[in-house]
């Protein structure tokens, strides 16, 4: 057994080195570095793990209001397609038009701030980011409306409690607008998703911009983070789950049956530990994590 003590009671000299060499760096030395690795693992979990976008329009609501933070899983679809009922982030083709609210131009701090703000993931989106509500995959069959007014999918009506603020009936259809309810059936394209917004009387969707690539969308919404009176998952509603498969597609991967969660449930453990590692207050090895947006 190896002594700490001398003779006399006295703390062995050995060990008194020891404890000055394991002495935490002063907070003014500590502090900036937390400050960088965090930065940058935020900037790495942005990137490839988890985003936070801002709802800059009214075209998803009563689902989601303007100003809200949702928070979007962005691995999901590399095991997997996107599926019906998910809300899903995606880039537009050159058919969508912008639907992000006329801003003053920034000065140079708005500028910077918005640049920061886009590296962490919690800035406005481009004007070519869109967010919207997967109503057919690839070979669906999508057209409106039944004799209640419905979506049929695959010839299957949908109740959408979802939707609060429907288009109107009487208008007639018009392919290049997305005013009316009433749309023509159309055969969703290999390789794209048919989408559409919940507040259908305002949303510009693909009723009148056409479906989206596969290849275009960024990851699946699965929760409101703010504000905090407004915590609450994007789940997927049950009435997609009675819409049959289409008749005949071939997508190039194996079916996945979607989890409601979004797949956020595989990425506890990971933010379970960055959670415990961010509590702690120190760095002590490069494997430190922080979770900032």
């Amino acid at each position: 057994m190896v002594r700490t003590l001398s003779e006399d009671g006295a703390v062995d000299p050995w060990r008194r080195r020891t404890r000055r060499t394991r002495r935490q760096m002063p907070l003014w030395q500590e502090l900036p570095l937390l400050l960088i690795v965090a930065f940058c693992l935020a900037v790495l979990i942005r990137t490839f793990l988890l985003q936070a976008f801002f709802i800059p329009s009214g075209s998803m609501e009563d689902t989601l209001l303007v100003g809200d933070r949702v928070l979007v899983n962005k691995v999901v679809y590399d095991v997997r397609d996107p599926a019906r009922g998910e809300v899903v982030v995606f880039r537009g083709t050159d058919r969508w038009a912008p639907q992000v609210d006329g801003q003053p131009e920034p000065g140079f701090v708005g500028k910077l701030g918005a640049t920061i703000g886009d590296l962490v993931g919690v800035s406005r989106p481009g004007e070519k980011d869109f967010i919207k509500r997967v109503i057919g995959l690839p070979g669906d069959r999508v057209s409106c409306c039944d004799a209640q007014g419905r979506v049929l999918v695959n010839g299957t009506p949908l109740d959408e409690p979802y939707v609060v603020r429907d288009s109107p009936l009487d208008v007639p259809p018009n392919p290049r607008e997305c005013r009316s309810r009433r749309f023509r059936e159309i055969v969703v394209p290999p390789g794209q998703i048919f989408v559409m917004g919940d507040h259908r009387l305002v949303s510009q969707d693909a009723r009148c911009q056409g479906p989206v690539p596969i290849d275009n969308v960024v990851g699946r919404a699965f929760g409101v983070v703010w504000p905090s009176s407004r915590w609450s998952s994007l789940s997927v509603p049950e009435t997609f789950a009675n819409v049959p498969g289409p008749a005949s597609v071939s997508t190039g991967r194996a079916p996945v049956r979607p989890t409601p969660d979004g797949g956020v449930v595989l990425l506890l453990p990971l933010l379970a530990a960055l959670l415990r590692l961010a509590r702690s207050g120190r760095c002590r090895s490069a494997g430190q994590r922080r979770l900032l947006a």
